[in-house]
């Protein structure tokens, strides 16, 4: 076809409105990889937008390209993608489009919905009857998924020319609407002897499947969802003709929220860093400063991004002036966009995310809990667990306080047993909760009471050291806190910050059951983060149950014989701060006993923790039940460190033990 029909026009990849576009950046982007002298054969983009930086490389290397949007997708499989275009049969198309005589047709979704709002009547029908050929023509396999996707961005860059908006979807311009004419134009498709992958993925799960030589980023900076701005164009893609709401007409986009617009975003960044797989990292963030409103802020700190570059290598930033496509209500005209370059360390490994999703494999290792209850079993695992029986069928953890011993056990299910409401409700608030849903409450408390951040802020932001840490910084805090909590003492998100912020992370309360541990040193910190997060993931991937019930409770639990018992109960000889109101006694001591002999007679399997002696002082009530039941005693090598019963004197023996009847 005769291309005059067009005015010998087409649509390039990067004439397209879009926020925070890096079209003007191409040139500088270019100049710091020439200048470092970086050679590379693969450049994945993964948070490419419209496609156009991938696109500036195209002609040199093999790309990845990747965005979460349908929109964007479809415009990059129409100008990246592999399969053949039948280019001329497209262009007929087009041409048919632009001379569609509009009266013929009756109204459509598109129309119906959207009419004098974003487009004038006769636009908002001509889209709609765009949209359905070309749904038709696919669905009819007349057309290829590419030659639609060809079809459908050349829709999407035209509209783009005439909307009645300032760029983007999120609102309408509230005038009368100017007469334009909507109207296709071909595809600048161009040809390059290098491949192209193309990817509609959340950056941090792609991060773990793909490497690379360069890995561009660029994440969303603000509070704003492009979702939101873009829903418009997400409804044409995606054509679910989903119903429509609110002013701007906008259909429900839950699942393609981006978690880089949440306060949780630096927790993500850190955890995408860590995962990817490539010799050079550049990552694009603007420095909003204090300008703008709340929204325009940037969500992810200076330390934030350091920090996790600096993990993986050597870190310089580069700066230039730029003046991005906003949507307008940003006042800051001295606007400073850095690219970060990171050298990664040959030597440096790449992490698996464990925060990103609860679909993720766990680490290696063992899954410590966020809870650092009083003699908890963490540091014992590695010689607990391999005196723990093969095929578990249902693994209870008796007394499991913080269960660091049943979420790391390996059975069918798991249960774990506490006394302690207040811990159950704790456990079952992490395990109940999506994890970037509960980072963000647990950070919209801190930031409520004003508690320290140093994960994103650093020590120096505070005036502190890590090595004094922050008790000082959040005591008031703390304590505001502590009595905001016990007041009802239902809150257990409260809860939940205090034991973050306490004194090593523990869970302490006085005889009127209000909570009484002082401020600790360290805040809700990136070990922190991690703990919860693993934890919540872990909660989630095995089948496990935290109850509320007393160990005497275990008999009517109906145990089978491939049923496993694992024990760890206050100690009789009173080592830790639970014996200091009388919580544990002999009756209670023989009460346990006379259960575990019932679940020997039952051929049950059990493990007891316990401690034999300590500070010269033997259990014999216990030595004298294990030698008439014939267990086994096996002897444990611990030292409980940072716990607030541990003994300094170094001739304080403790033997500490754990029995098993197997």
């Amino acid at each position: 076809m005769d291309d005059a029909y067009f005015g010998n026009k087409s649509f390039c990849i990067t004439q397209r409105r879009y926020l925070g576009s890096k079209t003007k950046l191409l040139n500088f982007i270019d100049s710091i990889l020439q200048k470092e002298n970086i050679k590379f054969n693969s450049f994945a983009d993964i948070f490419a937008g419209t496609g156009s930086v991938a696109n500036h490389f195209y002609d040199r290397s093999q790309i990845i390209v990747n965005d979460i949007l349908d929109s964007n997708h479809h415009a990059y499989n129409a100008f990246f993608g592999n399969d053949e275009i039948r280019e001329e049969k497209l262009k007929k198309r087009l041409k048919v489009y632009n001379s569609l005589d509009i009266e013929k047709y009756d109204d459509n979704y598109f129309s119906k919905n959207f009419a004098n709002t974003y487009f004038d009547k006769i636009n908002s029908k001509k889209i709609g009857i765009i949209r359905d050929d070309i749904e038709k023509l696919f669905e009819e396999k007349i057309i290829t998924p590419r030659e639609k996707s060809y079809l459908l961005t050349s829709l999407i860059y035209a509209l783009d020319r005439i909307a009645n908006t300032v760029g983007h979807y999120d609102a309408y311009r509230k005038i009368d609407i100017p007469k334009k004419e909507l109207f296709l134009l071909p595809l600048n498709v161009k040809s390059s002897k290098y491949k192209a992958t193309i990817y509609k993925s959340d950056a941090n799960e792609l991060v773990k499947q793909i490497k690379a030589d360069v890995v561009y980023i660029d994440p969303p900076y603000n509070s704003r969802q492009y979702s939101d701005a873009y829903h418009l164009l997400e409804n044409i893609a995606s054509w679910h003709k989903q119903e429509v709401f609110g002013v701007a007409k906008k259909i429900n986009r839950d699942h393609i929220k981006s978690k880089y617009s949440m306060k949780s975003a630096g927790v993500a960044f850190g955890e995408l860093i860590d995962a990817i797989n490539a010799k050079y990292i550049l990552v694009s963030y603007n420095d909003m400063g204090g300008s703008g409103n709340a929204r325009s802020q940037s969500r992810i700190s200076d330390h934030e991004i350091l920090s996790a570059l600096k993990r993986k290598g050597e870190v310089q930033i580069y700066e230039t002036d730029f003046k991005q496509f906003t949507t307008g209500k940003s006042n800051k005209d001295d606007l400073k966009e850095r690219i970060f370059l990171c050298k990664v360390n040959s030597t440096t490994t790449t992490q698996k995310s464990i925060v990103a999703s609860k679909r993720n494999p766990i680490q290696s290792g063992y899954v410590k809990s966020p809870l650092n209850y009083t003699g908890g079993k963490h540091k014992l695992l590695p010689q607990i667990t391999k005196l723990f029986p093969e095929n578990i069928n249902t693994f209870y953890d008796v007394f499991a306080g913080g269960a660091n011993v049943g979420i790391n056990a390996d059975a069918q299910s798991i249960i774990c047993v506490e006394k302690n409401k207040n811990v159950i409700d704790l456990l079952q608030l992490i395990q109940g909760t999506n994890f970037d849903d509960l980072n963000q409450q647990i950070v919209d408390i801190i930031d409520k009471f004003g508690l320290s951040q140093s994960y994103i802020k650093g020590y120096d932001f505070y005036g502190a050291e890590s090595s004094a840490g922050l008790g000082k910084v959040n005591k008031q805090a703390f304590l505001e806190l502590r009595d905001e909590f016990n007041k009802s003492k239902k809150r257990i998100d409260l809860l939940l910050i205090l034991v973050l912020y306490s004194f090593n992370n523990q869970i302490r309360f006085n005889s009127k059951g209000d909570f009484n541990l002082p401020v600790g040193k360290r805040d809700y910190n990136g070990s922190s983060r991690r703990n919860v997060a693993a934890f919540n993931q872990a909660a989630n991937e095995k089948n496990i149950t935290f109850k509320h019930a007393d160990f005497r409770d275990i008999e009517m639990m109906k145990l089978q014989k491939d049923d496993f018992v694992y024990l760890d109960p206050p100690y009789l000889l009173g080592l830790a701060s639970y014996n200091e109101l009388g919580g544990w006694t002999e009756k209670d001591e023989k009460d346990l006993y006379t259960l575990l002999t019932k679940l020997h007679k039952k051929n049950i399997r059990f493990a007891l923790s316990n401690v034999l002696e300590h500070k010269g002082e033997v259990n014999e009530i216990m030595k004298k039940w294990v030698e008439k039941n014939s267990y086994h005693i096996n002897k444990l090598d611990y030292h409980y460190k940072n716990s607030n019963y541990h003994s300094m004197a170094k001739n304080n023996k403790t033997v500490e033990v754990l029995i098993t009847n197997y």
